[in-house]
């Protein structure tokens, strides 16, 4: 990891084949991430599978299984640093079955590139991501127009302006202040305004790609805020005993405080005392938002934790909900959804079935505007206000109070049904 320099998580999105793993495979390689052997090698593969033109894209699509489907599914998580920033590309998949990625890495963005091609337009899906990231607390946002050289569009700067401008009053429904975006003229295959400018478009006097991404800011880490560390992992190590591993998304933990993970295995919470905090191999004192770590606690057991609890300071325990007040949007549900619908919700590092108990409003999903008030059902492309029961205890916490552990994805049979945030909940009494 670069030594002084800040670090920033930034996530691609955008519809499918607009370009998003071409410009982030043309950006690795422009800046020396990717080496020229590499390419080749992904070239001669792309050809090979009959996609030529697909190697920048295998740059981040590594899994053969993608590169065969010529399809993003998982997320990739590709490190390379700019003159300023460190970065974590998180390369969110445009496919709808692949939505839990896209939410899961947004929510853990902070900033967004959303691809849009200059020949296409707005989408459907441009519409989606724009929603789910604005909604996740993405608030940073590049929009990167590409595919500028495709003929039709022929590097116009006319097309460039339809375009942003299509672009600028969906941000504008979705809540996103236009005079904080940045709008990049690209060319992500041929690699135009990626990481090089080019002289194809004289009339485009804005950043590359790659300068737009320095003008983002680094956003304040959540350290004022209690501590909150949802358990990923938990191992049981001779001669140490119980490490659970997570990453802090709030507050700070020293060696020495005094902890609680709720619901724990009783759903009363288990209390301990931090006894040591490593984190890639090296001991640490402190730790914080964004360090991903191990730790051993004095009074955890093996069978007291597990993964989907969460960490918090002992006079500060993170909640547990007994039910709670949601806005979700319906992403991809195959027929309606009605009061008794009982789907996992994935939060944090938690998987818990819980129930619709009531549909309390419908709103306009760009405006967040009441459509209806008590409807009988929601279906695809509804944004709702819905009263949400746990079927089994859960953390989660107000958009208001702890962001970071209000978002979640609805999942049901293998699909992304829904995302949302919580936006209230009644605590269930320990």
């Amino acid at each position: 990891m670069a030594k002084g320099k800040e670090h920033i998580n930034i996530v691609f999105i955008g519809h499918v084949d607009h370009g998003k793993s071409t410009t982030v495979g043309r950006l690795l390689f422009d800046t020396g991430n990717v080496t020229e052997q590499a390419l080749r090698k992904l070239k001669e593969k792309a050809q090979q599978l009959g996609k030529a033109g697909f190697e920048f894209a295998f740059v981040m699509d590594n899994l053969k299984e993608e590169q065969e489907r010529g399809v993003t599914i998982d997320l990739a998580h590709k490190r390379f640093e700019t003159a300023k920033y460190y970065f974590t590309i998180i390369d969110a998949p445009g496919h709808r079955d692949f939505i839990k990625n896209m939410i899961t890495g947004a929510a853990q963005a902070d900033a967004a590139v959303l691809v849009v091609a200059a020949n296409d337009g707005v989408n459907a899906q441009t519409k989606e991501h724009a929603y789910l990231a604005k909604v996740l607390g993405v608030n940073q946002i590049i929009i990167g127009i590409n595919k500028m050289d495709i003929s039709g569009v022929d590097y116009k700067e006319a097309r460039f302006n339809q375009v942003k401008e299509e672009v600028s009053t969906l941000l504008k429904g979705v809540g996103y202040k236009l005079d904080k975006v940045q709008f990049v003229s690209m060319a992500a295959f041929p690699g135009d305004n990626v990481a090089k400018r080019t002289d194809k478009m004289p009339w485009y006097k804005g950043p590359t790609l790659l300068e737009s991404l320095d003008n983002l800011e680094v956003p304040e880490k959540p350290v004022t805020l209690p501590l909150r560390m949802p358990i990923q992992d938990v191992y049981n190590i001779t001669g140490i005993g119980v490490v659970p591993v997570g990453r802090i998304e709030t507050g700070k933990m020293k060696v020495g405080d005094k902890v609680i993970a709720v619901p724990g295995r009783e759903g009363k919470g288990i209390v301990g005392e931090v006894k040591s905090i490593e984190m890639h191999h090296e001991q640490m004192q402190e730790a914080f938002p964004g360090d991903n770590i191990g730790l051993n606690v004095r009074g955890f057991g093996k069978k007291d934790i597990a993964r989907g609890d969460v960490l918090g300071p002992s006079d500060a325990p993170p909640t547990v909900a007994q039910e709670f007040t949601a806005q979700i949007i319906v992403l991809n549900h195959p027929s309606v959804i009605t009061v008794g619908y009982t789907p996992v919700f994935h939060i944090h590092t938690a998987q818990v079935a819980c129930q619709f108990t009531k549909i309390l409003k419908k709103l306009n999903p760009l405006t967040g505007e009441v459509v209806q008030e008590n409807p009988d059902f929601i279906k695809n492309g509804d944004a709702a206000i819905v009263q949400i029961k746990p079927v089994q205890p859960l953390v989660i916490e107000k958009k208001s109070e702890i962001p970071q552990l209000a978002n979640f994805a609805i999942r049901d049979s293998g699909a992304t049904v829904a995302a949302g945030l919580c936006m209230d909940l009644i605590k269930k009494p320990m």
